[in-house]
């Protein structure tokens, strides 16, 4: 019989999903579930899909469609990506593109491609739980990215010691889990600190095109070209993905760097799965082209209005001393409760008095610190489930 004691020293830092399991939850009847972060399957384009399918499984493209395939990804694919990263500022080439099985992917491969045991990672306080899953396996240290506060590089180095700071990690638009949004100013902070640091820049643009309010920011990698004039030059890594937008089943994503950074990727790739699935490729490059720009406004529009509700929900059932974030977009609502209110015990007594699931913020923090808040998701109500699920769970706040 095989013991634990064979098992990498790595194995011991990595640790179930909360978001995962609570998932299974959605299977459990009369649930108003605020847990995953997951697009509403009922606004899938599903007939563009069944198109794309079919069209792959024709005569002239099946074997393309079933066959292995190079690591970069599917040519057509990129040049759309390419094009699409264009209009959001950032000049690149399909050899600046990667696809990957999903953005989750991305982040695997960066912390392999940049993480030696004991280097410093910096993340926001709290962040997105996959990315400390994903970094977690190479054995960093954590350290709170604090981009409008006071402290320089030379502090960050200090606390680094010997090791090396390796990259600053975030989601700057809508982030995972607060909701928040980075504004010009600290993006232009964080290219400095980074600088100062000749560390790289991890930007995840999960959420990046769901804004329902205000004038978008520039992402952090078109700061960075404006300055450098070559994305050749550039130390920051933007990770895309269609999970959040078109469908996450299909485990579509992309990375766009340097090209230095993209070769090493591919290496990866090539070890890892040779490539991601063809056929889901090129089902994504067709219902991308046939409707990624009208289909964009109408998610800008439902999920708007449903994150609306949530927060007057808010306003109108929950007691004195939570707070929450208002956020401009993307899929979250992030919830301070008063000091001595710890989320996940929250969750149990909702969970068997009201039925309402969400995510304690215990888990978002590399730390265990956090135990006061819970991250709401709105995406995958409706406005009366919303409703009903926030008066739940003031009703068990206050009592």
């Amino acid at each position: 019989m095989l013991t634990k004691d064979l098992f990498a020293t790595r194995m011991s830092r990595m640790k179930a999903s909360e978001i995962r399991e609570l998932l299974k939850l959605l299977d459990q009847p009369g649930i108003i579930s605020f847990a995953g972060g997951i697009p509403d399957p009922a606004l899938f384009p599903t007939e563009a899909f069944a198109d794309a399918f079919q069209n792959a499984l024709g005569t002239e493209k099946q074997a393309q469609a079933l066959q292995y395939s190079v690591s970069e990804g599917y040519a057509p694919l990129r040049e759309w990506l390419a094009d699409h990263m264009r209009h959001i500022g950032i000049e690149c080439g399909l050899d600046n593109i990667l696809i990957t099985s999903g953005s989750q992917q991305a982040l695997d491969y960066l912390g392999k491609l940049y993480l030696s045991p004991g280097d410093t990672a910096l993340v926001g306080w709290p962040t997105y739980l996959g990315a400390l899953a994903a970094f977690n396996a190479y054995e960093p240290r954590f350290d709170k990215l604090s981009i409008n506060g006071n402290r320089g590089a030379a502090e960050y180095a200090a606390a680094a010691g010997e090791s090396l700071v390796k990259f600053a990690y975030l989601s700057p638009d809508f982030a995972n889990p607060t909701g928040e949004t980075v504004d010009l100013r600290g993006r232009e902070a964080l290219l400095d600190l980074a600088e100062d640091l000749n560390c790289a820049v991890i930007e995840d643009g999960a959420y990046q095109a769901l804004r329902y309010e205000g004038e978008p920011i520039p992402p952090v990698l078109a700061l960075e070209l404006a300055r450098k004039g070559s994305i050749e030059d550039c130390r920051t890594i933007y990770c895309g993905s269609f999970s959040k937008t078109l469908s996450p089943g299909l485990r579509v994503g992309w990375v766009v760097a340097a090209k230095q950074v993209i070769s090493q990727l591919v290496l990866m790739k090539q070890a890892a799965d040779l490539h991601s699935a063809t056929i889901n490729q090129m089902a994504i490059n067709d219902v991308a082209r046939a409707c990624f720009d009208t289909h964009i406004p109408m998610l800008r529009r439902v999920y708007g209005a449903r994150r609306d509700a949530m927060l007057d929900a808010l306003v109108e059932h929950m007691p004195k001393g939570v707070e929450w974030t208002k956020p401009e977009g993307g899929m979250f609502v992030w919830v301070t409760l008063p000091k001595g209110i710890v989320g996940s015990d929250l969750l149990a007594r909702a969970l068997d008095t009201v039925k309402v699931a969400f995510v304690p913020g215990q888990a978002f923090f590399p730390d265990g610190s956090g135990a006061n808040t819970i991250r709401l998701s709105f995406s995958n109500s409706d406005e009366a489930t919303i409703q009903e699920g926030v008066r739940r769970l003031g009703e068990v706040l206050r009592a």
